[in-house]
């Protein structure tokens, strides 16, 4: 089975405003509300694409019932933990001549609740996969991702990482199955400036001995760099087409790299499909379909 963390998930409010004007009363053109966050963008994709999964995080208030709710709409499993105090945030998407985003604080995890995401994640099997995506609340440990690879290290779990450059650092030495920086990230977490897809490659392989077995490079219009475990490097570029969204295409990536990696074994297959899902989901409204995804696929 494949589990999902999202610590902070959220209802999105995406909006569109013909024109945005700041410190006047602005009308929207047309809005849309969609449950939010990375894992459970990720949750959401891999279901569209065919593949059952479980959502796991935390939820609070009216608005994390409304995220529950919508994530199972879309046929996704949850196993969701209830904080007691505060609301699952809501974050104002906002796209006009320019995008702008909002994104709410959420509720306040306690150490009891974090223990029970624990005791949850001790029950996966050898042979399951977990993807742990996003930020880490400031009312969570900084080295949470950390403690909880350690805790399921000898489940033999494989586990992909998608999370920001110092986070993404720390669990290197747990060998985690596949991590996803983009090339700004890559270059952030050196300190260097990467220009050519050469220097993208030294730096993925970097990561890879320093502990990640795969490294997926997204690298916006330019496609994405895959480094394997078997010391294979692949690049492709992305299909053509018109970026209508941003929001989840790196999540989408993520759920189409692991839907084509099951579905065949093999990564370069498994790249094609990340790529096309991503870009799927960036040509879209809102997040890919497998029929979109196929579309795309044969185009490559």
């Amino acid at each position: 089975m494949i589990y999902t963390v999202t610590f902070n998930p959220s209802l999105d409010y995406v909006i569109q405003v013909d024109s945005l004007r700041l410190g006047e009363v602005n009308r929207t053109t047309s809005e849309q509300i969609y449950p939010g966050g990375k894992g459970v963008n990720v949750s959401i994709v891999l279901k569209n694409l065919g593949f059952d999964n479980v959502a796991l995080g935390f939820i609070a208030g009216f608005t994390g019932d409304e995220v529950e709710h919508q994530i199972k709409s879309f046929g996704c499993k949850t196993d969701f933990i209830r904080v007691e105090k505060g609301n699952t945030r809501i974050n104002v998407k906002i796209r006009s001549s320019e995008e702008s985003e909002i994104n709410g604080q959420g509720p306040a995890i306690s150490q009891e609740n974090l223990n029970t995401l624990l005791e949850k994640l001790e029950k996966l099997q050898e042979g399951d996969i977990l993807v742990l995506a996003g930020s880490i609340p400031n009312t969570l440990p900084n080295d949470t991702y950390e403690k909880i690879m350690e805790r399921i290290a000898p489940k033999r779990v494989r586990i992909v990482v998608d999370t920001t450059r110092d986070l993404m650092l720390k669990v290197l030495k747990y060998h985690p199955f596949l991590i996803k920086p983009n090339n700004h990230e890559l270059g952030e977490m050196f300190g260097v400036t990467l220009h050519t897809d050469a220097e993208i490659i030294a730096y993925a392989g970097k990561l890879q001995k320093m502990g990640a077995q795969n490294v997926l490079v997204s690298m916006a219009g330019k496609g994405a760099i895959f480094l394997a475990d078997n010391g294979r490097v692949s690049q492709s570029l992305p299909p053509k087409g018109e970026r209508i969204n941003s929001v989840g295409a790196g999540d989408s990536m993520v759920a189409g790299f692991l839907a084509g990696f099951l579905e065949t074994g093999d990564y370069s297959h498994a790249l094609k499909m990340g790529l096309c899902t991503g870009s799927a989901s960036a040509f879209s409204e809102w997040l890919a379909t497998r029929n979109q995804v196929e579309q795309l696929m044969q185009t490559l």
